[in-house]
């Protein structure tokens, strides 16, 4: 089923304009199955693809191909980063991926530049990277929470866009996911970590406190999808609200860039006929 439209094209945002999160509709499925159900057929259905390609993809570093995708995931507390780990990145054989989550700096990563951190974690040939929150924190919470002199701020912008061009012409394919979640939707999801109790570990007090400043965090997000959104590593917004779109949407995003790569398996390097010759002498 290589026929259907791209998926990149329709959560692509645009680059060079403004954006303005109040204009993408939350629970909205672009491209999506129609119903759930359908949705989580065919995302168990993408995932058997996923696992074949990344095979390939792992499989082809070994004979020096360096190609390997970043994902980014960003998104309000709630919007599902740590269910895309657990629900499409699980297709994944582990050994072929990187996974960081990033949260505050240590005392030794505030000595450094804030990209430092970011660094040692890529992913290397032939692996799947993924950021459970990114670089991209160091232009929000910093900006929301004053953590840093404006013209710090601004200079990180630019500096980011320089970062991830340098990497796309290094091999990686970056792919940076914004999770679009509803306050409401949030309200939802914070109460039943409150209500039941084996998801009552998710949920801190502080996030009271963030979620407050939900305004500015939307001002923030805004200015960074703007700003940071390159022909080279652009931003594809991801409705959130229903969690079986956006497993699926992201699962469709991996495998359209996981098939324009098209990685192949290498070939032998030995004289295959001669092995397996030698081992039937031993049978023998």
């Amino acid at each position: 089923m290589h026929d259907e439209a791209p998926l990149r094209d329709l959560l692509r945002l645009p680059v060079g304009k403004p954006v303005d999160l109040s204009a993408y509709d939350t629970g909205a499925t672009p491209g999506g199955p129609d119903s759930k159900a359908a949705g989580l057929a065919d995302t168990a259905r993408l995932g058997k693809e996923l696992a074949g390609l990344q095979e390939r993809l792992w499989a082809a570093a070994t004979a020096g191909d360096r190609r390997r995708i970043l994902l980014v995931l960003q998104g309000m507390d709630t919007s599902g980063k740590g269910g895309t780990v657990k629900h499409v990145i699980g297709h994944f054989n582990p050994a072929g991926c990187r996974i960081h989550a990033f949260k505050s700096p240590t005392r030794e990563e505030r000595q450094y530049d804030f990209l430092w951190r970011v660094a040692k974690e890529l992913p290397r040939p032939g692996e799947i990277g993924i950021f459970d929150r990114s670089h991209y924190e160091d232009v929000l919470i910093a900006k929301v929470r004053s953590l840093a002199p404006v013209g710090e701020i601004k200079s990180r912008y630019v500096r980011i866009n320089g970062f991830e061009t340098s990497l796309t012409g290094n091999g990686v394919t970056v792919i940076k996911c914004f999770l679009h979640i509803s306050r409401d939707e949030q309200l939802r999801r914070l109460l039943k970590r409150l209500d039941t109790p084996h998801k009552r570990w998710k949920f801190s007090p502080g996030d009271i406190d963030e979620r407050a400043l939900w305004p500015a965090y939307q001002g923030a997000y805004e200015t960074a999808l703007t700003r940071c959104a390159t022909p080279a590593a652009p931003w594809h917004l991801v409705p959130a609200d229903h969690k079986w779109y956006r497993n699926w949407a992201i699962s469709r995003l991996l495998l359209e860039c996981l098939r324009e790569l098209d990685p192949q398996y290498p070939a032998a390097d030995y004289d295959v006929e001669e092995c397996r010759a030698l081992l039937l002498a031993e049978e023998g």
